[in-house]
Parts: structure tokens; C-alpha cells; sequence
């Protein structure tokens, strides 16, 4: 019985110390997942889109209304894009402290080909709430081809004559809300200062993805 008893406890010491060392081991891999997946978050976060390619006078072809007499602004936006909640809320945080409020368009995208108001989300509510603010439904994007536009959230400023004064975005990353280079550029702008740059970088969802999925069904349907 001693021998019985003497054995049980040796190999109970034996699982403990085995069981301690699997739980560290699963540990260490646990914390090794969580710390990649925050890196690859933070990365994903700070990493800006497609800068535009704005014409450095405004559009002829565009429909939107430009201000003659004074400063007109244009955001690009995608309705169903996260990161544009907070672009929208910086927008309205920019008029609310402007010296001078420019006329203002927030322009959303909506792609061919799919159900009625689609576009109408709660971003597209946000915007209609900011007041002095236009929003414009995109049809095609045809609008942010003319503005040389491929990330939502891109602000564009243009002057009185026309000239394009600022292009960039007015986050400091996706989705995050704050004081951030962008909004601090164009309220030098609009109080009439010269900043030393006239480009941020702008953080949101591709406007046009949408056409790499319908060129892919395209090539599916005929065989490609």
C-alpha cells in the first residue's frame, strides 16, 4: 500500500508539472496572437489610402455649384465605409470652428447595380444633419472620377477663382476622431493663413472597389 500510494503521488507530481508547462506554453502563444493582431491593427489604422489626383482647377463637368465669391468644399465620401463616421463627424467639428464657412458638399458614392437607397445609411443621416452641408448622391462615382477622388473621406478645398488650396483627409487615422493635421490645415485656410503644406493624408475605404467585383462577375459570366 505504501509503494500504491508513494507511486500516485510521484505521477501526480509528474502531471502537474506537465500540465503547468503545457499552460505556459499556451500562454506564450495566446500572448504572441494578441500582439500581432494589435500590431497588424495599428498598422491597418495608420496606413492612409489612394491620395487624390484633383485637378488643380475645378472640374468643368462637375454638377455641384461652386462659390464664386468665396471658398467651396467637397468630401468625397462612401456610405457604407466605418472610417467615414468619423470624417463626417470632423467635417462638422471644422465648420463649427471655421472663421469663415465655405460652401460645402459631402458627396456619396453609389455604384451601379444595387437596391434602392442603398446609400442611404447612417453616415449619409450624419451629413444631412451638419447644417449649411449638401449632400449629393454619386451615381457611378461619376463625380469623384472628376475630382480625381479614390478614398472616402477626401476633402478637397477650392478657392473663389477655382484653384484647388488643399487636398487630404481630415482624420489623424481610420476611424479616429481628434484634433489632426488635415482639420488644423484648413482652418489656417479658412482664416485666410498660408500653411506650410497643402496635402495630409487621407485615411477610408476604396470609393471603387465595387468595380473589381462586377469586372470579376463580368469575366465569370463569360467564361474568362
Amino acid at each position: 500500500m505504501l509503494r500504491s500510494d508513494t507511486a500516485r503521488r510521484a505521477l501526480r507530481v509528474i502531471v502537474d508539472r506537465g500540465g503547468k508547462r503545457v499552460l505556459w506554453a499556451v500562454l506564450v502563444v495566446w500572448l504572441a496572437s494578441v500582439g500581432t493582431g494589435l500590431a497588424w491593427l495599428m498598422a491597418y489604422d495608420n496606413t492612409p489610402g489612394t491620395a487624390a489626383n484633383a485637378p488643380g482647377g475645378w472640374p468643368a463637368g462637375s454638377t455641384l455649384a461652386r462659390d464664386a465669391a468665396g471658398p467651396t468644399l467637397v468630401m468625397l465620401a462612401h456610405p457604407r465605409c466605418d472610417c467615414t463616421k468619423a470624417s463626417i463627424g470632423e467635417l462638422e467639428e471644422l465648420l463649427a470652428r471655421a472663421p469663415r464657412r465655405p460652401r460645402t458638399f459631402v458627396v456619396f458614392i453609389r455604384p451601379g447595380g444595387v437596391e434602392a437607397a442603398w446609400e442611404r445609411t447612417g453616415t449619409f443621416d450624419q451629413a444631412t444633419r451638419i447644417p449649411g452641408v449638401t449632400v449629393v448622391r454619386d451615381d457611378y462615382g461619376d463625380e469623384a472620377m472628376r475630382f480625381g477622388v479614390s478614398t472616402s473621406g477626401q476633402t478637397l478645398l477650392y478657392d473663389g477663382d477655382g484653384h484647388l488650396v488643399y487636398a487630404g483627409g481630415i482624420t489623424g487615422s481610420r476611424g479616429k476622431p481628434g484634433t489632426n493635421t488635415g482639420r488644423s490645415t484648413l482652418l489656417e485656410l479658412l482664416a485666410g493663413a498660408h500653411p506650410a503644406r497643402a496635402t495630409t493624408p487621407v485615411f477610408g475605404c476604396s470609393l471603387f472597389s465595387w468595380l473589381k467585383r462586377d469586372t470579376k462577375a463580368q469575366g465569370e459570366g463569360n467564361g474568362s
